[in-house]
């Protein structure tokens, strides 16, 4: 019997160890965005918020230290597929955190959760992984695409609109983008147009909303896309003739350079840098002061990705070889979001407010989008109820 304690009080202590040199070991957290051409301002905003987080935070996440791995995606899936197969691979990473492009997550969605990495997307969130295809080892802190882009689509029925136009670029995030306006808008869709990924030249498409005389546009361009639309669509002008509607086209990483012509335009967000909370007044300072650029929904999102792995971890001691531990840790979401109120659905997507925001050009001289009124609340995605997990 003493033999047996003995052996007991030896694995114990071993157990112990292990918990303790696993503590000790740098958390590593691979991170993967767009960082080349015209979409490299989004993929930068990512970049930066995570950083920031693990700055504000010490440099540890759940009190393990951290070495952070950024890779630039290049917007192409394959190349995606060969980076996130090294993250996890060769650098052993935890979490993989990105991308920015729902084509790059379907395309990374395999490698990285079968891979043994837990994969937290701060921005991409299509509807096929919120429905059937859901998945234990991913989380997203941003959105349901069809949630954001509803939006609009509710404002527009709100406001008695009574014909809209549509456009949005050919992937998987474009279509997501009219499906969820059309699914709360009930008026007449003047047209709906889809246009190749980093078009920049849109003479033919104003050309066709101009003959269209519609109430409202509705696009989603983002990035480089929406720089040049909102430019050319000012130009044209059609700012005058009806009201712009959008998501992602005019935000904090394409203002910059779109200035006073984005200026009253709408579009729809789960966040403002002009949330009045205490920790989002605090990130959006420490964010301007760092990068010298305001802050947008990319960047905050991510701030949170980080901030949920912190509170996963401090619920596990910092242990992440017991995945279900790990899991039903970040299940509970425990942190405070930069948006305020935020939990989980059963599909790992998650159930929060959204906005109607509209552009405008601050006494600094800067420009955010800023809170116009609030037009979902507790919203949960349509396709949770399509997910297997309970």
């Amino acid at each position: 019997m003493k033999r047996f304690y003995f052996i007991v009080a030896i694995a114990a202590a071993g157990a112990l160890a292990l918990t303790s040199a696993q503590a000790e070991d740098k958390l590593k957290v691979g991170v993967l965005t767009t960082l080349s051409g015209p979409p490299a301002v989004l993929g930068g905003q990512l970049r930066n918020g995570f950083r920031l987080a693990v700055k504000t935070m010490g440099n540890k996440l759940g009190g393990r230290d951290v070495e952070v791995i950024v890779q630039d995606d290049e917007l192409k899936p394959d190349v995606a597929v060969s980076k996130v197969k090294a993250f996890v691979e060769r650098d052993k990473v935890d979490f993989v955190v990105g991308p920015i492009f729902s084509n790059i997550l379907q395309a990374i969605m395999k490698p990285v959760t079968e891979g043994g990495a837990i994969l937290i997307s701060p921005n991409a969130g299509t509807s096929n992984f919120a429905g059937r295809e859901c998945n234990p080892n991913f989380f997203v802190t941003s959105y349901q695409n069809d949630q954001v882009f509803g939006v609009a689509g509710q404002y527009a029925q709100d406001a008695g609109m009574k014909k809209v136009f549509l456009m949005a670029p050919n992937y998987q995030a474009g279509r997501d983008a009219l499906a969820g306006f059309k699914a709360f808008f009930k008026g007449e869709i003047a047209d709906e147009v889809y246009v190749p990924l980093n078009q920049l030249d849109y003479s033919a498409e104003l050309s066709k909303i101009a003959a269209a005389k519609p109430d409202a546009i509705y696009v989603f361009l983002p990035g480089g896309m929406g720089v040049n639309f909102v430019k050319q669509f000012r130009q044209a002008g059609l700012a005058d003739k009806m009201t712009f509607l959008s998501a992602f086209t005019v935000d904090e990483s394409t203002l910059p350079a779109q200035q006073d012509a984005a200026v009253g335009f709408f579009g729809g967000a789960n966040w403002a840098p002009n949330l009045d909370n205490p920790q989002n007044k605090k990130f959006v300072a420490e964010y301007e002061h760092d990068f010298g650029a305001v802050p947008a929904t990319y960047a905050f999102q991510a701030y949170d990705a980080a901030l949920l792995i912190d509170g996963a971890l401090k619920a596990t001691h910092g242990n992440t070889a017991d995945r279900d531990a790990l899991r039903a840790a970040m299940m509970k979401a425990d942190f405070k979001s930069l948006r305020g109120k935020f939990r989980f659905n059963t599909n790992h997507y998650p159930i929060q407010d959204f906005y109607l925001v509209k552009v405008a050009k601050r006494p600094d001289g800067k420009f955010e989008t800023e809170i116009d009124k609030k037009i979902f609340s507790d919203y949960a995605d349509p396709h949770a109820k399509d997910c297997p997990m309970k």
